[in-house]
């Protein structure tokens, strides 16, 4: 009985406990080799106990022990950011760890290159160029190629990648191309032999041309074209909100979001949107973290800056050092949705309850609509970190999320629909879950942003590097196309312009630490064809 006893006590004291147990702290790597490490680090204390400690790097979570150490099995060559949450017996999630960043050494120093890349052909796509070659060897591992165009590299693409889409040519012009494998030491091959095409007289491929339109020393996260032609984008790790003219590229900034924190990785201030009564009702909606949660506020935009104190639309939504989502988009039904990630609360996505791991859908003021399917803010559940939300002519939520290990995924968001995270990642066989319309593994993904012009799906991506395009057929995608991958580096916001093309952001340096002004990123404009 008194056994009994105890563990009934227990039971109800960790049902009980809702707080989260301190962050782990002093992480710290011993024993590094090509193959493995040991990660150590102080102990966390909870209410409850700690049950176990989450190892992740850059987001991706590798394991969970026990104990206050782990041995991992690292890539060789590989630079992660290695970090710890401690979870307790109720299931809640501390905050993370400091971040401890690691270069693993090859397991033998190699100073031979890669073979000369060979087959490379390329061939005309109206005013675009494919370009295509046999993949290279190595004594070790090819990482990567390196596309030069007229002796000047235009891109950089993995290694499981052996084409590439130049686009944006001049029409009826003749070029010469040649192809340079990487290897995991940094060894370039020789250049390959040439390849040589000439552009047509008509566009053909969807992008036509990509223009630099500004630059910035910090990440521009959300991104938001006003009535009278003006983009506002924020500054993520800055906290502050800048209005951009397409025309000339004059930067102004109109304001900082107050109460904005990072996290030490990717909080910060996030999405914005601007509703379709902005002319009548001026408010910027803008996503952020604080230091205790992420939220969404709205602010007047008068006079050209941001005015009065915030309104709080919804607090609560739980944050941590990645896996915050952010993504603000206004439906045609006139109502605010909001991305929200599981904040590294792996549990948190299936629970109806919690505002982690969701599409939120609220009345513009914050009031939860009396059609929600659960009687909260919660529109569809089981996403692990969704950034990207986008309607369709149909009226139809397109959502892009980020995979742990397997595969990203671009869903169909319905009303009340279970997406599967943390039971399922990609397709799975379980019928109570929505199957996604399109998946990619995280090398070729890790997509953020999306957008739809005409009856297409645009897709930014962020290690894919890449821009897809998908038509959008009926309830599928059709196949994807891939567009300027590698040329700009990594992909964060693609959103519609006022005129029918893109505005696509890139997210290259200083992504993953919350750090303002240490960045060097890039507002672009790319033109599609009509």
């Amino acid at each position: 009985m008194f056994l009994v006893a105890v563990l009934v006590a227990a039971s109800v004291g960790a049902a009980s406990d809702t707080t989260p147990p301190t962050a782990p702290g002093d992480p710290r790597v011993s024993d590094l080799t090509c193959e493995r490490l040991t990660l150590s680090r102080t102990a966390a204390s909870g209410a409850v106990g700690v049950a176990a400690y989450d190892v992740y790097h850059d987001g991706q979570h590798m394991t969970s022990v026990a104990g206050t150490s782990a041995d991992l099995t690292v890539v060789r060559g590989a630079a992660w950011g290695l970090y710890v949450n401690a979870r307790d017996a109720a299931g809640n999630v501390s905050q993370a760890s400091p971040t401890v960043t690691v270069t693993v050494p090859d397991c033998q120093a190699d100073t031979e290159p890669p073979a000369v890349p060979v087959g490379v052909g390329a061939g005309e796509w109206g005013t675009a160029i494919k370009v295509r070659w046999v993949r290279s060897t190595d004594n070790v591992a090819v990482t990567g190629y390196e596309v030069l165009r007229d002796g000047v590299q235009v891109s950089k693409v993995a290694a499981d990648t052996t084409s590439y889409a130049d686009t944006g040519l001049a029409a009826v012009t003749r070029y010469e191309y040649r192809g340079v494998a990487r290897d995991v030491a940094g060894n370039r091959s020789a250049p390959s032999a040439p390849a040589h095409a000439m552009t047509g007289p008509f566009r053909v491929a969807a992008v036509c041309s990509v223009t630099e339109v500004a630059s910035d020393d910090d990440l521009p996260w959300g991104l938001t074209t006003l009535p009278n032609g003006a983009v506002l984008y924020s500054r993520r790790d800055a906290f502050d909100i800048v209005r951009l003219d397409p025309a000339t590229g004059t930067k102004t900034s109109i304001g900082t979001v107050p109460d904005a924190a990072g996290s030490d990785g990717e909080g910060g201030v996030m999405g914005i949107a601007v509703a379709a009564d902005f002319a009548e009702h001026p408010w910027l909606y803008v996503m952020h973290t604080t230091a205790t949660d992420n939220r969404v506020v709205r602010i007047r935009y008068v006079d050209g800056v941001l005015s009065g104190s915030p309104q709080i639309v919804i607090s609560g939504i739980p944050r941590n050092k990645y896996h915050n989502g952010g993504r603000l988009r206004f439906g045609p039904d006139g109502k605010l949705y909001i991305a929200t990630g599981d904040a590294q609360r792996r549990d948190s996505a299936q629970d109806r309850n919690s505002l982690a791991g969701k599409v939120l859908r609220l009345d513009p003021d914050g009031k939860v609509p009396p059609d929600n399917p659960f009687g909260n803010a919660v529109w569809s559940y089981g996403h692990r970190n969704p950034q990207g939300l986008a309607f369709d002519s149909r009226g139809r939520l397109w959502a892009q999320e980020f995979g742990n290990h397997l595969a990203d995924e671009t869903n169909l968001v319905v009303r009340g629909g279970n997406y599967g995270w943390p039971l399922c990642e990609g397709p799975c066989d379980n019928p109570s879950f929505v199957p996604p319309k399109r998946t990619y593994t995280t090398k070729e993904g890790s997509c953020s942003g999306i957008a739809v012009v005409g009856d297409a799906l645009y897709v930014a991506c962020l290690r894919g590097a890449r821009l897809y395009r998908m038509p959008i057929n009926g309830e599928e995608l059709g196949e994807a196309e891939q567009y300027l991958h590698g040329a700009h580096g990594r992909l964060r916001t693609v959103e519609p312009t006022g005129d029918g093309d893109l505005w696509l952001t890139t997210s290259t340096k200083g992504d993953k630490d919350s750090v303002a002004g240490n960045s060097d990123e890039r507002v672009l404009k790319v033109v599609l064809r009509r």
